[in-house]
């Protein structure tokens, strides 16, 4: 028996395909040719042969582990491309395409289609009437040919314009004064009449231009040197920067007695929707690093609340819902809800919307067979949309609801098996798995809305809560100081609340302005008169939007 030295059989291990195998028959042959036997000489072939067959399969391997990072690399470029360069939407391609590859037809424009009967002109009858009545000039109430005198006909032919007039004027408050005409010692001397309330004392600015500040700011997102500028130019009015800063730090107190009732309210709830999104925030702060701050919301079927914080760790949803609230939360798949979940109270719903985007996103960035493997997926996600919303709509019906929930519920079974089964392929690639994996994990929260019909199967009404911050966030860049960040939230909070039940937020404002300006500058003793769930029926007219009663509405 040979050795090799390291105290190993040579031609053992050279028919065992060791990698070294080959080389050393080969020099053994070279050495004592006459020495080897026919035996030998097979054991030395079937070990070269199999030191080439695993030099192949490594090969092999290895080649395979380029091409998926290569692969890996272009998916990233064309997301990358796709996301400076690329549409910015989310509408997937047809069934057609995805089966032949080939353009769909094109969707329909929007708006009113050709051939369709129309809606009419909108009557603006909610805005105050201004009559104007024009007349003939005398010389024209005559026959232009026998010059005999028109006689009225009786009516009139009518038509409206709408008119928008805005302007700033000055109030000049003259307060009377009186003096005494007697002697007694409790009397004072002048006796001046009590002028106007304010809402900040010692301010020129009205409760107007407040109300017109706040709803600018924090309602449409414009800069604030922006709508000074607007001021400034087309109403000749105005105001320093300052001015502003210093009055809205006054006016955030005046808001938290609000904020403290919307939290309430929202927690009373038992159904919410929670999304994050980035608030940078100028200010130092110890222990944090730049200025990324997050801006968190929490949308309940009556009341919405935002909270801005410098962290998106999980003690913000904690410190919200507390240890009392108990429901169901529609969110995405972050880690930080999670947690909330781990404490047994709460039972999170994960959002479809977010698991298609996974599918689409996966198209985008690697194309060809990809492509028409994740709009496969897309479509059956589709049919979960299309068969729950059918559902939907007969929710008042029992008979026809038990057959539209049947359908979806063995749509959802079908796919769970469809996941299943490509998950135990063995050709699957890895970002495929990987999707799918994802879904996987995440399934009991994402059939949460079969059992719970009242629970959307996205998350939405979350996403549409932040899109107004997140329109402030591009045009003025977030907030300067922590408590400016806090105001945003406060005003994010009362003022989506009040949209929420449809009350006019400017006509809403200004009553609620005016109130604490009749008590002195403060906030008014009792708040609850001013939540709109409390309105009486004559106020709910009176604030809703067009004169219709306001309620609350998440759909």
């Amino acid at each position: 028996m040979l050795d090799d030295g390291g105290g190993r059989d040579g031609i053992g291990e050279a028919a065992n395909g060791a990698v070294w195998g080959e080389p050393f028959a080969r020099d053994f042959q070279a050495r004592c040719p006459q020495c080897l036997s026919s035996k030998t000489r097979a054991d030395l072939a079937y070990g070269e042969a199999r030191y080439w067959q695993e030099r192949h399969r490594r090969a092999v391997d290895r080649e395979a582990v380029l091409k998926e990072k290569v692969e890996e690399l272009e998916a990233r470029l064309r997301e990358r491309e796709r996301q400076l360069f690329g549409k910015k939407s989310e509408r997937s391609r047809s069934r057609e395409r995805c089966e032949t590859g080939k353009a769909s037809k094109p969707r329909r424009k929007r708006g009113q289609q050709p051939g369709q009967p129309g809606h009419g002109r909108r009557r603006q009858t909610n805005l105050p009437v201004i009559e104007e009545v024009y007349d003939l000039e005398p010389d024209q109430r005559a026959c232009r040919q026998c010059h005999e005198p028109l006689v009225p006909f009786g009516g009139t032919e009518d038509s409206e314009i709408i008119e928008v007039e805005v302007r700033a004027h000055r109030r000049l408050v003259r307060r009377k004064r009186y003096r005494r005409s007697c002697s007694c010692p409790t009397q004072p001397g002048i006796v001046t009449a009590a002028g106007p309330p304010r809402v900040i004392a010692r301010t020129g600015l009205g409760v107007s231009v407040w109300v017109k500040i706040l709803l600018d700011k924090f309602l449409f997102q414009h800069p604030t040197h922006r709508l000074l500028s607007e001021l400034g130019w087309t109403l000749d009015l105005g105001i320093a920067q300052g001015t502003v800063t210093g009055g809205l730090k006054r006016l955030a107190v005046l808001f938290e007695p609000l904020l403290a009732a919307i939290v309430a309210k929202n927690l009373a709830d038992n159904r919410w929707h929670g999304d994050e999104t980035r608030w940078p925030v100028f200010c130092a702060r110890e222990g944090k690093v730049g200025y990324r701050w997050q801006l968190w919301v929490f949308q309940s079927l009556s009341a919405v609340v935002f909270k801005v914080d410098p962290s998106r760790a999980a003690k913000v949803a904690i410190e919200h819902f507390g240890e009392r609230a108990t429901g169901i939360l529609s969110v995405d798949r972050y880690a930080a809800y999670k947690v909330l979940a781990k404490r047994g109270r709460i039972v999170l719903a994960f959002c479809w919307a977010h698991v298609r985007r996974d599918f689409i996103e996966l198209a985008a960035s690697r194309g060809g067979t990809y492509e028409v493997w994740a709009f496969e997926w897309v479509e059956r996600i589709g049919a979960l949309y299309r068969l729950n919303k059918c559902r939907l709509a007969v929710l008042d019906d029992t008979a026809a609801f038990a057959l539209a929930d049947a359908k979806l519920r063995a749509a959802i079974e079908e796919m769970a098996e469809q996941r299943k089964a490509e998950l135990a392929r063995g050709d699957l690639r890895r970002a495929c798995a990987k999707v799918l994996t994802s879904m996987e994990n995440h399934w009991a929260g994402l059939v949460v809305f079969v059992n719970h019909p009242e629970v959307p199967m996205d998350n939405n009404t979350a996403e549409r809560a932040h899109r107004g911050p997140v329109v402030g966030r591009k045009c003025y860049y977030g907030s300067g100081s922590a408590w400016s960040a806090q105001l945003a939230a406060t005003m994010f909070s009362v003022f989506q609340t009040v949209l929420l039940w449809k009350v006019n937020p400017r006509s809403w404002l200004s009553w609620y302005l005016e109130s604490c300006a009749a008590n002195g500058g403060n906030a008014p003793e009792n708040v609850a008169a001013y939540l709109p769930w409390n309105f009486s029926d004559r106020q709910r007219m009176q604030f809703g939007v067009n004169g219709e009663p306001s309620r609350a509405d998440t759909s």
